[in-house]
């Protein structure tokens, strides 16, 4: 990679992503001072390029003005790391938040740093701990000149060139969507963008893993069931007595498919290392974006009923659902003298 205008910047936040995101930068030229609450992260990047700061005011003091700041945290904490910054900035300093905050706080907070003289970017970052190798898919709210200011920085951290084929239809010649970062629109519509991302994220993973379980489950007709008024019986059983390797149908997949993807890759990654993914209890959070979406589809007044689903699902997987198990079981006792079967 190489960029003809390196950069500084400061990152607040090295987790998973964090961290790679300034190995990333610094690899390319640019400079970062950085810090964690955890003192310990900051410690093992300090190095050739990268400075450590022991706090929020340090990490501002190291900066040269104007400061471009990124923020890599939960959603949860953001507001509280801005109002614990904003003391310490100056007029024409930027902070761009890269978390997966919702885009109607970017839209608050914009305005809230404004009257500070301060610019506020929102930066949807899609890439999870591979994107240190592979690069990391921006989608990008702000205003024009601030974005095309940090160009170099999301030209960096961006796949850029990565071998995948163009598309055929496409007869655009301009923009940075091909080399994997976007400039979707003023503030928030970078995260709204990414919310939406997630959103489909959640349907296609749904998607996958009901497929395989279907197919893991191909074996039913070869398992005895009990016969009795609580059980309906699975008719012609012999057309469900395959026992078929999941592991391999998803490796299969893999190559030629129609339903090849890097999830397909992950997911097959995963099953050759454990079949019965033995290490996972099957309790799957859901940090917002979501919801967020399925909310905005409801505003819009947009269909959306398969990642709808697939957040209902999560919240199944988490036993939020419990409640409503045992009233429909207590409705069929009531209405039927129905008795619960033993799992």
């Amino acid at each position: 990679m190489t960029t003809n205008r390196p950069m500084q910047l400061g990152m607040v936040g090295l987790g998973r992503m964090g961290a790679n995101l300034v190995h990333r930068l610094v690899r390319d030229g640019h400079r970062s001072v950085v810090f964690d609450v955890n003192s310990s992260a900051v410690r093992a990047l300090e190095g050739e390029g990268i400075v450590g700061a022991s706090s929020l005011e340090d990490l501002v003091a190291k900066l040269d003005a104007p400061r471009a700041i990124w923020l890599m945290l939960p959603a949860a904490i953001t507001e509280s790391a801005l109002d614990d910054l904003i003391p310490h900035l100056s007029s024409g300093d930027v902070i761009i938040d890269g978390g997966n905050s919702y885009y109607q706080d970017d839209i608050t907070r914009a305005a809230k740093l404004a009257e500070h003289g301060v610019h506020y970017v929102d930066c949807g970052t899609s890439g999870g701990v591979w994107g240190l190798e592979r690069g990391y898919s921006l989608m990008i709210g702000g205003e024009t000149s601030v974005v095309a200011h940090l160009d170099p920085i999301f030209k960096t951290i961006a796949p850029g060139q990565d071998g995948t084929e163009p598309t055929p239809g496409r007869t655009r010649s301009s923009g940075t969507a091909p080399e994997g970062y976007l400039h979707c629109g003023p503030n928030g519509a970078g995260h709204f963008v990414k919310m939406v991302h997630n959103g489909v994220e959640y349907g296609m993973m749904a998607s996958i893993a009901e497929g395989l379980s279907i197919i893991k489950h191909a074996n039913v007709g070869l398992t005895r069931v009990s016969a009795d008024a609580e059980t309906t019986p699975l008719r012609d059983p012999e057309f469900y007595s395959f026992d078929i390797d999941v592991a391999e149908v998803a490796e299969v997949w893999r190559h030629g498919s129609v339903v090849s993807s890097w999830l397909i890759d992950l997911t097959a990654d995963a099953l050759a290392r454990s079949p019965e993914l033995d290490g996972f209890s099957g309790r799957v959070s859901d940090s917002g974006e979501g919801r967020w979406t399925v909310e905005a589809a409801i505003n819009e007044s947009v269909p959306a009923p398969v990642i709808s689903a697939a957040l209902w699902q999560r919240y199944e997987s988490r036993g939020e659902g419990e409640f409503t198990a045992k009233v429909l079981s207590a409705m069929r006792s009531e209405f039927g003298g129905h008795v619960e079967k033993p799992s």
